[in-house]
């Protein structure tokens, strides 16, 4: 074994996958993820932890992955985290946890995104039982959305005798979970549904189809239903755009829009009556994860994909993955290019999309060379549809609805990163209703800091 590599991790091969929506990524089989585990030096001072938004203790889960107690590595875990499973498909461990392990100084990182993943399926598929409510302390609290952040605060609440009561918008738990990422990155019924029980045997209550702000208001949990704190983790769902001519087009989709029809709505599984207009040509403009959500989907759908994107490869947000494995399987990269129009036919349907050559000039506020036009460099790709995944900011609605509620220019609501604490007493937020849109792992991340919050603030009234 050359313990400068990792174990590699078995997928389908990219001319089968960009055909189905099964899981790409394989994971570890049990000797497969021992032999990653042998790896791990257990360092001293785990940089590892340092690295991981929710504190996992990750050399002595992996340690009990070397000798073969899977079932205690899940209870490690579950200590930090009430979605390994989702973590260790979703999370850019490149950038967190394996970006500071020792090992990727002269080789390539252990792989504990793959090996949380493969003990977050194993005590799943064995059914270890990692779920510890606490002793109630008559307390109520209310979260509101049911993503990553949400199910995090209301996990670690529960767990400290809370009793907790979650307010999901849509029909299904899950947020961004169920409608943002694509079946064959994220499994709904193997991974997220289990992970989503997991937090309900704590004792969380979950109430779908109720949108704070509408069916009820905060202060109305407050006054009416004795709720003795809030936490808002409703996410960002308003999409972004450009604004260029067309774009109001019939054919031209949000990527949260076109995500949620598929993921949700499962709208590529013929035997569901929720069709989409999936489109043969299809241009998605942005550079993050979600733009390769959307592409991948719409090749998947049958669909030619370009990714339109402004800057150059090296600029992507994506992770580098979700980039290999778009290339992989046959996804067209138009990189130093920006949309300026939206061409329609007689019917108002989209029929192409001019587009100018960029280069890449100084910095701007975000560190990134800034992308200029170059001029008389238009051309014109031949279209039905474009996606655009140009990011997302929180719904006003709850905001507007709660009085004494700061939010910043950009809508995101105003919290203290330690303690999720915002400018109304007794009401916490975290997550991409503060950040913006970010990752699952950073709103888990605020989810716990905001339970820890909670505890400390009602705990201090009492």
């Amino acid at each position: 074994m050359d313990v400068l590599k990792k174990v590699p991790v078995r997928e389908q091969e990219p001319q089968v996958r960009a055909k189905n929506f099964e899981e790409v990524c394989l994971g570890y089989n049990a000797e497969e993820a021992v032999s990653e585990a042998n790896r791990c030096i257990n360092c001293k001072n785990a940089r590892c932890i340092q690295g991981c938004p929710v504190a996992i203790n990750i050399p002595e889960f992996i340690h009990e992955v070397k000798e073969g107690n899977f079932a205690e590595a899940a209870k490690v875990i579950g200590q930090s985290s009430a979605l390994p499973a989702v973590c260790g498909r979703v999370c850019p461990q490149e950038s967190q946890c394996e970006g500071r392990c020792i090992r990727g100084i002269k080789g390539e990182p252990v792989s504990i995104g793959k090996l949380e993943r493969f003990v977050a399926d194993w005590a799943r598929e064995h059914h270890i039982d990692t779920a510890q409510p606490g002793s109630s302390n008559g307390k109520k609290v209310a979260v509101i959305g049911s993503g990553p952040a949400g199910l995090t605060c209301a996990g670690d609440l529960a767990k400290a005798g809370y009793e907790v009561t979650i307010f999901e918008a849509l029909h299904e738990p899950g947020g961004v979970l169920v409608y943002g990422i694509p079946e064959f990155r994220l499994p709904k019924e193997d991974v997220v549904k289990p992970e989503i029980e997991n937090v309900k045997k704590l004792g969380v209550r979950i109430e779908t189809n109720v949108i704070i702000g509408k069916s009820i208001t905060i202060d109305q949990l407050f006054d009416e239903e004795g709720y003795d704190a809030v936490f808002i983790g409703s996410g960002a769902g308003l999409p972004k755009f450009m604004g260029i001519p067309g774009e109001n087009a019939n054919g031209v989709f949000s990527a949260n829009e076109y995500l949620t029809r598929s993921n949700l709505m499962k709208a590529f599984d013929d035997s569901y009556d929720t069709p989409i207009v999936a489109g043969k040509k299809v241009a998605v403009v942005g550079g993050g994860n979600v733009a390769m959500d959307a592409a991948r989907t719409a090749l998947r759908l049958g669909a030619e994909v370009h990714i339109v994107y402004r800057r150059s490869e090296e600029e992507l947000p994506a992770r580098v993955e979700e980039v290999h494995h778009a290339k992989e399987e046959g996804i067209i990269f138009d990189l130093l290019t920006n949309p300026v129009e939206i061409l329609t036919d007689e019917n108002g349907w989209v029929k192409g999309m001019t587009c100018i050559r960029m280069e890449l000039g100084e910095p701007d506020e975000s560190g990134r060379r800034r992308p200029v036009p170059v001029e008389g460099s238009e051309f014109t790709l031949d279209l039905d549809t474009v996606i655009m995944s140009l990011g997302t900011s929180p719904n006003p609605l709850i905001s507007s609805t709660t009085k004494g509620l700061d939010v910043n220019k950009y809508r995101c609501i105003v919290a203290q990163e330690e303690s999720g604490q915002t400018s109304r007493e007794g009401v916490f937020a975290g997550g991409d209703a503060v950040t913006g849109a970010a990752t699952v792992i950073l709103a888990m991340g605020a989810g716990k800091a905001a339970a820890k919050g909670i505890d400390e603030y009602l705990s201090n009234k009492s």
